[in-house]
């Protein structure tokens, strides 16, 4: 059995009754140096700090002895007892969890806890830590997290978001400080402790979708906002799915459906330089994961496996149709729209031979006319949705 014990800022001082039986009876505990120095010279069990890379240390450990970990406040929250659960099972498991840093910065910020977000950048890019709205607690990587992620807000028009920073939370030297992320990009990071954690709010609050066409960097060459909002209906973004999203342009489709579902990621085949630079560039600002890859299909190969596809352009490209059903799971979606008669023609024959469902879209807009007003009409767009 993996006994998993949190343990706060606050050392041996702040843990219950239960994890301090458990330390005591321990004969060999396991932790980062951080946790282990805290622990009190009256515990008599062997002490092992991880090595670096850890992973093969967590999968190699005895589980038909009794062994003891230490891990930083909830182990199940961002923690290593999620990954030791996830290698070992649950039977073998037990955690004995500390008060989370979330809970701590929570209580001290005055939000609820389930109205707050909670953001891990110990592992992730600091941008996916960007949002149009809300509040979240961040977890840092070490002290330049906070400066990081206040200049990419800063950079995309998120400056007067309320930042505070707190360091040691539930600790002798616990420190809070409170400014803007615009104030914070001026600010040195060498005096913040490494153990801290973000509270942000974000402003301003543009948490809306599908988002308007000029929230996007892009040379015109996007999925308008109409289109847009049905081609994510028939897309059916689920938590935590990849798309493919090909023929990119702007990445619009690709940062919607990332936006569209907790966890959901998506990959983006362009061959434009300059469009795959507005697919980083969007996906920064919105704090989405898209990796960005060259023209398609040459560039399937070595991408993680889709559950949705969406062809956004080059669809006349020889073999480009065949070679996205090929790569697209049994279950998985396809979506296609078209705007020229040649690729509706293809549309249309891979309807006739595949099923799906085919819709036709057509919108207009007013716009003056004289004194009156008209309407202007868009291309019609012909999608083609199908599931494998």
């Amino acid at each position: 059995m993996i006994v998993v014990v949190g343990i706060g800022a606050d050392g041996m001082a702040g843990l219950s009754e239960q994890a301090r039986t458990e330390l005591h009876s321990a004969t060999v505990i396991y932790g980062a140096r951080r946790q282990l120095e805290l622990l009190d010279d009256a515990l008599s069990g062997h002490r092992r700090e991880w090595p670096s890379p850890m992973l093969p240390a967590l999968q190699s450990l005895p589980v038909d002895d009794r062994i003891h970990v230490v891990a930083s406040g909830d182990p199940l929250m961002h923690g290593i007892g999620g990954t030791l659960v996830r290698l070992h099972g649950a039977q073998h498991v037990h955690v004995v969890p500390h008060v989370s840093c979330v809970t701590l910065a929570c209580a001290r910020m005055g939000w609820n806890v389930h109205d707050t977000e909670v953001i891990s950048l110990v592992t992730a890019p600091t941008h996916t830590a960007v949002r149009r709205g809300g509040q979240a607690i961040v977890l840092s990587q070490g002290r330049s997290t906070p400066k990081a992620l206040a200049t990419l807000l800063a950079a995309h028009g998120r400056g007067d978001s309320e930042f505070s920073i707190l360091e040691q939370l539930g600790g002798p030297a616990e420190r809070r400080r409170d400014a803007t992320a615009y104030e914070w990009t001026h600010q040195a990071c060498e005096d913040i402790d490494d153990l801290n954690v973000i509270a942000v709010r974000y402003l301003p609050d543009e948490r809306i979708a599908p988002l308007p066409d000029d929230a996007f960097t892009h040379d015109g060459q996007i999925t308008k906002h109409a289109i847009r909002a049905v081609t994510l209906a028939a897309l059916h973004p689920r938590p935590g799915e990849r798309l493919w999203d090909v023929g990119a342009g702007s990445g619009s489709i690709a940062v919607e459906w990332c936006r569209g579902g907790q966890g959901c990621t998506a990959v983006a085949f362009e061959q434009d330089e300059k469009r795959c630079d507005n697919i980083e560039f969007n996906a920064a600002a919105f704090g989405v994961t898209i990796e960005v890859r060259g023209q398609a299909p040459d560039h399937f190969d070595g991408a993680a496996t889709p559950d949705a596809i969406f062809i956004g352009g080059g669809l006349t490209d020889p073999g480009l149709l065949d070679a996205c059903l090929d790569r697209l799971p049994k279950g998985g979606r396809l979506v296609a729209n078209t705007v020229t008669a040649e690729s509706e023609s293809l549309v249309l024959q891979a309807y006739a031979r595949l099923g799906g469902e085919l819709r036709r879209f057509q919108h207009s807009h007013g716009e003056p006319l004289g004194a009156f007003t008209g309407w202007r009409p868009q291309h019609p767009v012909t999608q083609w949705a199908v599931t494998k």
